[in-house]
């Protein structure tokens, strides 16, 4: 059977090497073309020294017509705002694309427009498909525009969509706390991510609603829900590379309600996913048990005291949180087993 031809435009930064790493590995993927900005010419393992010889093709300037043309998918690995240009001339050439930016992750283009201001392309926002297989799978199937989450909602999603789509939970309750390693900040230098800066210390930023990862977290809840779901979010930065951990409470409903029927929930919602496992009750989850996977480790919990739920998801933010969730996006769309070249488990200790 003939290999699938992909493509990625954003190769040189930790999302976009990951995408490399990934389809390396995938028995039914050839790399089309390497696409990147500043480093346009150079070899790829001049860039992203982790493909050494593995890869030795050279990085190309973006070239709507020459990508299309070689491709059969595209992943966009561009920064939010910058995607949707790219998306739109790929598009218009009927190539089936991939973004990972958030620039087609909403669907009601007010609310972009609240979060992140004018969009570049309004018109695909209807096309796209969010991209979180455990709970669009069908649609995504014939999807031509795929809107990868980001690493933040996944995590929250995947901890919360039981609890809210059996209704075990009061929705106007919901505060979520997670924590991220640095990559997630992107590998141009930034102080903030500075090892001195960041080396001993946790702190937490974007406090209050501020983070643009709310709205996507609050439109997939509330499809579940059948209503409008807000959300208390705020995220951490913490001195490790990868990972995400995020920890979600709700008040119980019913108050009697216990931590075995949470886990029953997302067993039978997440039954079958290659990507997804709920841990028994009584086992917290590690970011150290996903580093390198595309795999999501969920726990339930019940504070009898206060009756509220407590729900966590540990996931690999460069993986599940980006690159292999695309690259599980793609195997779904294409018609390969959902699990093709990702069923590697994590890198530990």
């Amino acid at each position: 059977m003939d290999a699938t031809r992909v493509s990625v435009v954003g190769a040189t930064g930790y999302t976009g090497a990951e995408l490399l790493r990934l389809i390396a590995g995938h028995p039914r993927l050839e790399l089309a073309a390497i696409v990147g900005h500043s480093t346009i010419g150079q070899p790829v393992a001049e860039a992203l020294p982790s493909v050494t010889g593995t890869l030795s093709a050279r990085i190309e300037a973006f070239d709507a017509s020459a990508v299309a043309s070689r491709s059969d998918a595209v992943f966009c690995a561009l920064p939010h705002g910058a995607s949707a240009a790219v998306v739109r001339e790929l598009r218009a050439l009927g190539t089936v694309v991939l973004d990972l930016s958030a620039d087609f992750r909403l669907a009601d283009p007010e609310v972009h427009r609240e979060w992140y201001g004018d969009h570049a392309a309004p018109e695909l926002v209807s096309q796209a498909v969010y991209g979180l297989v455990e709970l669009h799978r069908e649609a995504l199937r014939t999807a031509d525009l795929i809107a990868v989450p980001g690493c933040f909602p996944t995590a929250s999603i995947l901890a919360l969509a039981p609890l809210v789509r059996e209704g075990l939970v009061a929705i106007d309750s919901i505060v979520i706390d997670a924590k991220t390693g640095v990559s997630g900040a992107g590998r141009a230098p930034k102080l903030e991510a500075h090892l001195p800066e960041i080396g001993e210390g946790i702190r937490a930023y974007k406090v209050a609603g501020l983070h643009r990862h709310t709205p996507e977290i609050e439109q997939e809840l509330g499809r579940l829900a059948g209503q409008s779901v807000r959300v208390t979010f705020t995220p951490h930065l913490i001195p490790i590379t990868r990972g995400v951990l995020a920890t979600a409470y709700a008040v119980a409903t019913p108050s009697s309600l216990g931590a075995e029927r949470c886990a029953e929930a997302a067993r039978a919602l997440y039954d079958g996913s290659p990507a997804v496992s709920v841990l028994p009750v009584g086992t917290d989850p590690d970011t150290l048990w996903v580093r390198g996977a595309n795999r999501a480790l969920l726990s339930y919990a019940v504070d009898a005291r206060t009756g509220r739920v407590v729900a966590q998801c540990a996931i690999d933010n460069l993986v599940k949180g980006a690159a292999g969730q695309a690259v599980q996006c793609l195997n779904v769309r294409f018609g390969f087993d959902e699990a093709e070249g990702l069923r590697a488990p994590a890198v530990w200790p």
